[in-house]
């Protein structure tokens, strides 16, 4: 068994062919950060008075540009190896800028709630497709918050430019049906440093709990007081003002999204092993479900790590077998899903996917569209596909990655147990982990 770290992305050919696996595989590695953690604790990070040392956080674009959004308005960010160091504000960025988030939906989001606390206007931009993504509803919080916001292209897309109140109380929101909840998150990042914190009312029902959770986990790693009700029957998110730890170290958990692509890649290979090392099965990050998924479908899914470094083992036992679920806890993950399901004994059903329209593509398109290159039926009806391999067939494939990692990454692992994939501009991959065809070259090459 090999224990190896990520490499920086290097050059590919685009279209990239996948390697077919030949042999088993027995293989330890570790996953870059968390992309979810890393972008939550770079912002608390930068508005905390003080100085703050994430661990191990991703270095890929959403969280590079991120960093050089926080940077512009006022924090202080620097990389050293493995780790970010952040000197804080204090609560307000000192100045205004022109920041471009690139594909980045969760920093475009993050920085629409982050403006309000800047000490002069913000412009917020990004890539075609991120002007192409809902913002509308985090706009519409902000201005409930005093904010100005001028339109820059088409009404409520990027680019906006966002004029802060002269001093931003928070208080009480209300908060209409959402495609995204990122921008729930965004809100309760940045309430503590607000003079009445923030009391968010979800009139329209919760979008991606699991998430609203993962923030609500951050904000209290650093002290901050946070009430959810999420299940209620009138569900609201309160997070108090008050001072947030700034001097300290944060530790960075494994990206569980990353992860789930080798652990599936374990599932539907005979005789195949992953440890995954630094990920506990007990994570908080939604697509660490994936884990549990992998189990029902037939792997056998073992965790230890009492000492420093936990570690989260995946084997091959049977199957994988077709199953039925809901993914709207862990939607980014349904996309591991379906690579697992593309080699099932019969159809699987995936529900709860009505954020995937909204992504770095339209994922239920770009799903349906490529399975079919392999001949691989799919049926999509609302916020649900059903995957059928019963007609996949063996012929050459190039597949379109949409501009998608995550389309990169579902095809990459097919790839693995089926020959002839080859995949089209295989550096989208660089969004949230550099490193992966490297990775993903461990399990052919042992």
């Amino acid at each position: 068994m090999s224990v190896q770290q990520s490499d920086p992305i290097a050059e590919q050919p685009d279209p990239r062919p996948i390697t077919p696996l030949s042999d088993p595989f027995d293989v330890a590695l570790r996953v870059p950060g968390s992309k979810s953690l890393t972008n939550r604790h770079l912002v608390l990070a930068a508005l905390a008075r003080g100085t703050t040392v994430l661990e191990h956080p991703l270095r890929a674009d959403d969280c590079d540009r991120l960093c050089t959004a926080l940077a512009r308005i006022g924090a202080r960010v620097r990389r050293e190896a493995d780790r970010a160091v952040i000197e804080g504000t204090g609560g307000r960025f000192p100045c205004g800028g022109t920041i471009d988030l690139g594909d980045g939906g969760t920093p475009s989001r993050f920085m629409i709630a982050a403006a309000l606390l800047a000490a002069a206007p913000v412009t917020i931009d990004g890539s075609p497709r991120m002007r192409e993504r809902p913002v509308a509803e985090g706009l519409h919080l902000i201005r409930q918050l005093g904010a100005s916001v001028q339109s820059l292209g088409a009404e409520d897309h990027l680019p906006v430019r966002i004029t802060p109140p002269a001093r931003c109380r928070g208080g009480v929101v209300d908060a209409p049906a959402m495609r995204s909840g990122q921008f729930v998150s965004a809100l309760m990042l940045v309430a503590p440093w607000l003079d009445d914190g923030i009391h968010i009312r979800l009139r329209g029902g919760v979008t991606s709990p699991s998430y609203i959770e993962l923030s609500a986990a951050a904000l209290r790693e650093r002290g901050a007081v946070v009430d959810l009700a999420l299940d209620a029957p009138e569900p609201f998110v309160r997070v108090a003002p008050g001072p947030v730890v700034g001097d300290g170290t944060v530790a960075i958990e494994p990206d569980a999204s990353s992860a789930a692509y080798f652990a599936v890649a374990a599932a539907i290979h005979r005789a195949s092993h992953v440890t995954l090392i630094g990920l506990p099965r007990t994570s908080i990050q939604p697509d660490a479900a994936v884990l549990g998924i992998v189990e029902r479908a037939g792997a056998v899914v073992e965790s230890g790590g009492d000492g420093p470094v936990p570690w989260t083992r995946v084997s091959h036992r049977a199957g994988p077998r077709p199953l039925s679920f809901d993914a709207s806890r862990f939607p980014d993950g349904a996309l591991a899903c379906a690579a697992l399901a593309a080699r099932a004994t019969g159809p699987t059903r995936i529900d709860g996917l009505h954020t995937l329209v909204h992504k770095e593509s339209d994922r239920l398109a770009a799903l349906s569209s490529e399975l079919a290159r392999i001949g691989i039926r799919t049926k999509t009806a609302g916020d649900s596909i059903e995957i059928d391999p019963g007609a996949a067939h063996p012929h050459p494939a190039v597949i379109e990655t949409w501009n998608d990692h995550r389309i990169a990454m579902t095809f990459a692992v097919i790839g693995l147990v089926r020959p002839g994939i080859s995949i089209r501009d295989p550096g989208c991959v660089a969004k949230s982990y550099p490193g992966f065809w490297s990775d993903l070259d461990r399990l052919v090459e042992r």
